[in-house]
C-alpha cells in the first residue's frame, strides 16, 4: 500500500497526553531508535500514546471522522448554509469526484493506515519483550493496541467496503497486521469482519484481567469532582480510562461490530455489559441545563464510555461550529424538523442546549462549545468541567443497539431501551411503533438528534442500507454508488482493487 510506506510515530510525555513532545521517524533505516524505544514499558506506554495522539487529529477523529465529511454526508447540515471555504458543498451531493471530498477522504484513509501501522509496531514488539512488564502492564498495553487495530479497520470498512446489507457486498479493504513494506492483499468483507472481531475479543480477554476501569472503587464523574477516583491511580498511564479504549469501550465496540454484521444476540450481550455494569450514570438535568458555563455540561461527560481526548483542537472546534456563516449549521426549519419541536421534541433537552440562534439566525451546534474557546491547551480544565474530548462511545448508543438487537424477540424491551434514551433527553411520551419499521424509523429519528456531530449517523444508516433523510425530509435512495466510498486513486493504481 504506497500510503502506509513511509511512518511517524508521536512520542508523547506519560504525564501529560497533550500534544506531541517528540516525533521519531519509523523507517527501515532507523531500527535502533525503534530499539531503543521497546527497551522498556515506558517505551511501550509512550508508543501508544502516540497512536492515541495521531487519532485525534483533526484529520480523523479530532475533526473529521467525528464531526467532519461524515455528517455532512448523512445530510446533518442546511444545504444552502455551506460555505465553499469548508469544502463540504458537493460532498452533501455525493459528489465523490470532487477534489475537496477526495482530500479529506484521501487524509482520512491515510491517517488511519498510519495510525494502524505504529499500532502494528507495538504488537509486533510486544510479546518479544513480555519479560520486562510488570503486573498487568503487558495485558493493558496489548490488549489496547489490539483493540485499537480492530476499531480503526473498522471505521476504515464502514467507508470504504460494503454494507452487509447489500445486495451485493463484495468490496472489503486491506487488514494491516504487520509492519512491513510489502502492500498489503485487499480483503473480502467476510475476512475483514473475522479480523476485526479476533483482535476486538483478543482485547477483551486481556483487558478482562488487567483494566483498572473494572474495579469497583473506581468511580465515574467529573474531574474536579470528590468523588471522581479516575485520575487517583499512582501510575499516570492507569488514569482516566475513559480517554482510552477500556474495557467497556471494547465491549461497546464488540457491540457496533456484531450489529454491523446482524449478529444481534452477540451484539445485545455487550451491549447490556455495558449497561448492566452501571458504570456510566446517566447525566443529571441540573449540568446538563447549567447556565454557568465553567459547570456545564454539554457532552454529557459522565456517559461517556471512550472520547478522544483533545484540547489543542479547540479553536478547530470552534470555527467548525461557532463560526457564524463560516461554519456548519442548521436553518431553524431543519433544526426544528429534525427534533421535531412541534411534537414529540418540543421538550427535548437536546435541541434547546445544542442548538442556539447566531446573528444570521440560523442554529450554530454547542456540543464542543467552551468557556475559553481560544484557549486551547490542557489549562482550559480550570475554566470548563472537563477537558476538550470529542465522544466517541457513549451510554445512549449501547441503549440504541440493546433495543434494535431485541426487538425481534422482545419489542417491548426494544421499546423500553430506546425509551429510556428518550426520557433521560426530557421525552416523557413512548415510542409509538407498531411495526419494525416504524421502530426501525423511530430509533434513527432519535440517534440523529442524540449522535449529531459525532460521524455516526452515515454509518447507520449506511449498515441498515436505509434511505438517508435530509432537510424537511428529503430522501437520498439507499445504494452502493452512496454508501461505499471509493478508494483513493494511489490505492487503485497500486493495485489494492
Amino acid at each position: 500500500m504506497k500510503t502506509i510506506i513511509k511512518y511517524t510515530i508521536c512520542l508523547i510525555a506519560v504525564a501529560s497526553m497533550a500534544s506531541c513532545k517528540k516525533w521519531l521517524d519509523i523507517t527501515p533505516q532507523s531500527q535502533v531508535s525503534l530499539d531503543d524505544l521497546y527497551k522498556t514499558p515506558e517505551g511501550f506506554e509512550e508508543a501508544l500514546n502516540g497512536v492515541y495522539i495521531r487519532c485525534a487529529q483533526s484529520d480523523i477523529y479530532g475533526d473529521e471522522l467525528s464531526c467532519g465529511f461524515l455528517d455532512v454526508m448523512a445530510q446533518d447540515y442546511t444545504t444552502s448554509a455551506l460555505n465553499d471555504a469548508l469544502g463540504y458543498t458537493q460532498t452533501q451531493r455525493f459528489n465523490y469526484q470532487d477534489a475537496n471530498f477526495m482530500k479529506h477522504r484521501d487524509s482520512a484513509w491515510g491517517g488511519l493506515y498510519n495510525a494502524i501501522v505504529n499500532t502494528n509496531l507495538i504488537l509486533s514488539n510486544i510479546d518479544a519483550k513480555k519479560n520486562i512488564f510488570k503486573g498487568n502492564e503487558y495485558s493493558l498495553i496489548k490488549g489496547e493496541a489490539l483493540a485499537l487495530r480492530g476499531f480503526l479497520h473498522f471505521d476504515l470498512f464502514r467507508m470504504f467496503g460494503s454494507s452487509l446489507n447489500s445486495p451485493q457486498p463484495t468490496t472489503g479493504i486491506p487488514y494491516v497486521t504487520k509492519y512491513t513494506n510489502t502492500v498489503t492483499a485487499m480483503n473480502t468483507p467476510a475476512e475483514v469482519m473475522f479480523n476485526i472481531l479476533a483482535d476486538l475479543n483478543g482485547a477483551k480477554d486481556l483487558l478482562k484481567t488487567s483494566d483498572p476501569i473494572l474495579s469497583n472503587t473506581y468511580v465515574i464523574a467529573y474531574p474536579n469532582s470528590d468523588s471522581s477516583t479516575e485520575a487517583s491511580n499512582d501510575s499516570l498511564f492507569l488514569q482516566n480510562r475513559r480517554y482510552r479504549l477500556n474495557y467497556f469501550a471494547v465491549c461497546g465496540e464488540l457491540a457496533r461490530v456484531y450489529l454491523y454484521q446482524n449478529d444481534k444476540t452477540n451484539a445485545l450481550a455487550n451491549a447490556k455489559e455495558v449497561i448492566d455494569s452501571k458504570k456510566f450514570p446517566w447525566t443529571a438535568q441540573a449540568d446538563f441545563l447549567n447556565t454557568d458555563a465553567k459547570t456545564k455540561d454539554p457532552i454529557l461527560y459522565k456517559e461517556l464510555l471512550f472520547s478522544w481526548y483533545c484540547p489543542w483542537e479547540t479553536k478547530h472546534l470552534h470555527d467548525r461550529f461557532l463560526n457564524n456563516t463560516s461554519g456548519l449549521y442548521l436553518s431553524q426549519a431543519d433544526a426544528q424538523y429534525l427534533y421535531e419541536t412541534n411534537g414529540v421534541g418540543g421538550e427535548d433537552f437536546r435541541y434547546k442546549q445544542w442548538l442556539t440562534i447566531n446573528s444570521s439566525g440560523n442554529m450554530e451546534l454547542q456540543k464542543y462549545a467552551r468557556n475559553a474557546a481560544y484557549l486551547g491547551t490542557d489549562n482550559d480544565q480550570s475554566y470548563n468541567l472537563y477537558p476538550q474530548a470529542i465522544p466517541s462511545l457513549r451510554l445512549s448508543e449501547m441503549y440504541y443497539i440493546a433495543a434494535e438487537a431485541s426487538y425481534d424477540a422482545n419489542p417491548t424491551s426494544a421499546i423500553d431501551y430506546l425509551n429510556k434514551v428518550r426520557n433521560a433527553r426530557g421525552i416523557g411520551a413512548s415510542v409509538t411503533a407498531n411495526t419494525k419499521s416504524d421502530f426501525t424509523n423511530e430509533l434513527l429519528k432519535d440517534a440523529r438528534k442524540e449522535l449529531l456531530g459525532e460521524g455516526q449517523i452515515f454509518y447507520m444508516y449506511k449498515r441498515l442500507y436505509h434511505n438517508i433523510v435530509g432537510q424537511n425530509g428529503a430522501v437520498t435512495v439507499a445504494s452502493d454508488k452512496i454508501f461505499t466510498l471509493p478508494l483513493p486513486v494511489n490505492e487503485i493504481q497500486f493495485g489494492n482493487r
